[in-house]
C-alpha cells in the first residue's frame, strides 16, 4: 500500500501490521548499507591478487565507500526531508543496487574503486532515511521499541555482516561478497515501494548548500586525519593538511550555522541535554566498540591461530548480546529513565574492558576474554537505543532525516577515532614490551633475514610481521613467535585499560548531563 506525501506531522501510520512492515523494510536495508561498511576487510588478500593492486589501493577500495557515505550523510538527510523520504530511500536503494552489481563485476581496481565511491553515494542516502521514517510514522509510545529495534541492527549488523562475508569469501570468491546487500537491497526495495509512507518537512526557504559543502569538506578532513594518521604518521605533511581543513571546515561550519534563519543543523541545539549527551555517548560507545575489534582480530587469528571465518564467529556472541540489549533498553528507559539505562550500559561496557584487560592471557585463549565481549556487548546495546532516541527526538519530528544524518555521522567519526586512537595504544604498547622482553634475553635473534630486516627489526613492525620472520628465524622461532604474541598480550591491556578509562569520563558525563527523563523530554 503506498501513500501520498504528506507534512512529516501527519506521517504517523497507527496499523500495528503496517507499522511492522515499515520496520522490517527500514531494518533490511539498514543491514545492507551496514553490512558493506566492513565486508570487504576480510577479502584483502583475494582483492590483491585479483586486480594485481598495491595494498595501498586495496585499503582505498575500502575506504572510499566510508569516507563518502560519512561526507553524505547530513546533506543527502537534509535533502531527504525536503524531496520526501519515501524517494530519497528509493533511489538510495537503486543506486546502490546498481553500484553493488558493478562492483561485484568489477574488471579492475579503478572500476571497482568508482563502484565503492557510488555505493557510499547510495548508502548516504539510504540510512539517515531508515531512521527518519521510524521517526516520522510511529506513534510516540511504539517509537521507541523502534529505534531499539534499528539500533540493534546498526550495532549488532556490521558483525554479522562480517561474518557472512568471510564464509562467502572462504566457500566462494570475493564477489560473492555483494550478493548479500543487492539481495538485501532487492527485498528492501520491493518492500518500499509497496508500504513506506511518504513524509517530508515543510520548506523553510532555500537549502543551505554552503552548510552542505562546508560539512561535507570538515567530515572528509577530520575522517582522512583518522584513516591516514597511523599509517603514514600523526605529523606527517598530508596528514596535518587533512586536519586542517577539517577543523577549519568545522569552525566555518558552525559560524555559518549561527548566521543562517534556516541552517542544514542549528548548531545551538547542543545546548540541551538529550542532543549533546545522546550524541557524545554514541562517539565514545561506537568508538571504543571499533578499537575492540582492531585488538581482537590479530589475537584470534595471530595469538590463537584462528582463521578468519573463525574469529569472525567468534564475535556473535557479542553481537548477539547487543541486539538483544538494544531491544530490552525501551522497556528499561520507560522505567528508570534514559540517563539511567546510558549510564549503566556505560559501566556495564567499562566493565567489560576490566575483565578483558585483567584476564587476557596468550594461553587463557578464548575464555579468558569471553565474559569481558559479553558485557561489553550487552552495555554497548542498552547505551546505544536511549543515545540514539536523545539525538532524534532534539530535533522537530520535520528534521529527522537531519537528526538521523547526525546520529549517523557521530558513529563514522566515533569508529574512525576508536580504530586511531586505541590501535596507536595497542601499538606502542606492543613495541615498548617486545623490546623489554628482547632485551631480557641476550644473543637472541642475531642473525638477518635475506634481503630483509633483521628479525627483532621486524617484529616490530606488528605481530604478523613477527610471526612471518619467526618462521625465518631458525632456532629463535619459538622465542620470537612467543615474545610477539605476550607483547600483543601487554599492548591489548593497555589498550583496554585506556577505553575502559574513556568509559569512566563519559559515565561520570551522563550521569551529570544525561537526559533527566526519557530521552529528549529536557534540554
Amino acid at each position: 500500500m503506498t501513500t501520498s506525501p504528506v507534512a512529516a506531522r501527519d506521517a504517523t501510520i497507527h496499523d500495528p501490521r503496517h507499522r511492522r512492515t515499515i520496520l522490517i523494510t527500514v531494518c533490511l536495508a539498514l543491514m545492507a548499507v551496514i553490512a558493506s561498511v566492513s565486508g570487504l576487510n576480510v577479502a584483502q588478500p583475494q582483492l590483491t591478487a585479483a586486480f594485481g593492486a598495491s595494498q595501498s589501493e586495496v585499503l582505498w577500495i575500502i575506504n572510499v565507500y566510508t569516507l563518502t557515505l560519512a561526507a553524505l550523510l547530513l546533506p543527502l538527510g537534509a535533502l531527504g526531508d525536503r524531496w520526501g523520504r519515501r524517494p530519497m530511500l528509493i533511489a538510495g536503494l537503486l543506486v546502490f543496487g546498481v553500484a553493488g552489481a558493478a562492483a561485484g563485476l568489477a574488471p579492475s581496481s579503478q572500476v571497482m574503486l568508482a563502484a565503492r565511491l557510488l555505493s557510499g553515494a547510495g548508502a548516504a542516502m539510504i540510512m539517515p532515511v531508515t531512521l527518519a521514517v521510524i521517526t516520522s510514522t510511529f506513534p510516540d509510545e511504539e517509537r521507541s521499541k523502534a529505534i531499539g529495534v534499528w539500533t540493534g541492527v546498526a550495532g549488532g549488523g556490521g558483525i554479522l555482516g562480517m561474518y557472512l562475508s568471510a564464509v562467502l569469501v572462504d566457500l566462494a570468491s570475493w564477489r560473492w561478497l555483494f550478493v548479500l546487500p543487492v539481495v538485501l537491497v532487492a527485498a528492501a526495495l520491493t518492500m518500499a515501494l509497496r508500504s513506506v509512507p511518504d513524509s517530508r518537512e515543510p520548506s523553510r526557504g532555500r537549502f543551505d548548500a554552503v552548510g552542505a559543502l562546508t560539512s561535507m569538506i570538515a567530515v572528509v578532513g577530520l575522517v582522512l586525519f583518522l584513516h591516514e594518521g597511523p599509517g603514514q604518521g600523526w605529523s606527517a605533511p598530508a596528514t596535518l593538511l587533512s586536519l586542517l581543513t577539517g577543523l577549519a571546515a568545522a569552525g566555518a561550519f558552525v559560524a555559518w550555522e549561527l548566521r543562517r534563519p534556516a541552517p542544514l543543523l542549528d548548531v545551538r541545539l547542543f545546548r540541551r541535554r538529550g542532543l549533546a549527551s545522546g550524541s557524545v555517548s554514541l562517539l565514545t560507545v561506537f568508538g571504543v566498540q571499533a578499537g575492540i575489534f582492531v585488538v581482537l582480530f590479530p589475537y584470534f587469528q595471530a595469538v590463537l591461530g584462528w582463521s578468519g571465518l573463525l574469529a569472525t564467529l567468534a564475535f556473535m556472541p557479542m553481537a548477539l548480546l547487543m541486539m538483544a540489549a538494544s531491544g530490552l533498553a525501551p522497556r528499561l528507559a520507560a522505567r528508570i529513565g534514559s540517563r539511567q539505562v546510558m549510564a549503566w550500559g556505560i559501566l556495564l561496557g567499562g566493565a567489560g574492558l576490566v575483565l578483558m584487560a585483567a584476564l587476557v592471557s596468550v594461553d587463557g585463549g578464548y575464555p579468558s576474554i569471553l565474559p569481558g565481549m559479553l558485557a561489553m556487548g550487552a552495555g554497548m546495546g542498552l547505551t546505544m537505543t536511549p543515545s540514539t532516541e536523545a539525538i532524534t527526538t532534539a530535533l522537530p519530528r520535520e528534521r529527522q532525516g537531519v537528526a538521523s544524518a547526525l546520529n549517523d555521522i557521530t558513529r563514522e567519526l566515533g569508529s574512525a577515532l576508536g580504530v586511531a586512537l586505541l590501535g596507536a595504544v595497542l601499538t606502542a604498547g606492543y613495541r615498548t614490551a617486545l623490546d623489554t622482553r628482547l632485551s631480557a634475553t641476550p644473543g637472541t635473534l642475531p642473525g638477518t633475514l635475506p634481503g630483509a630486516l633483521p628479525p627483532a627489526d621486524a617484529a616490530r613492525e606488528g605481530i604478523s610481521n613477527a610471526l612471518a620472520a619467526a618462521r625465518e628465524a631458525g632456532p629463535d622461532a619459538r622465542a620470537l613467535a612467543r615474545a610477539a604474541q605476550e607483547a600483543f598480550v601487554d599492548g591489548w591491556q593497555q589498550a583496554m585499560w585506556a577505553g575502559a578509562a574513556v568509559m569512566a569520563i563519559l559515565f561520570v558525563y551522563v550521569l551529570a548531563r544525561g537526559p533527566r527523563q526519557k530521552a529528549g523530554n529536557d534540554s
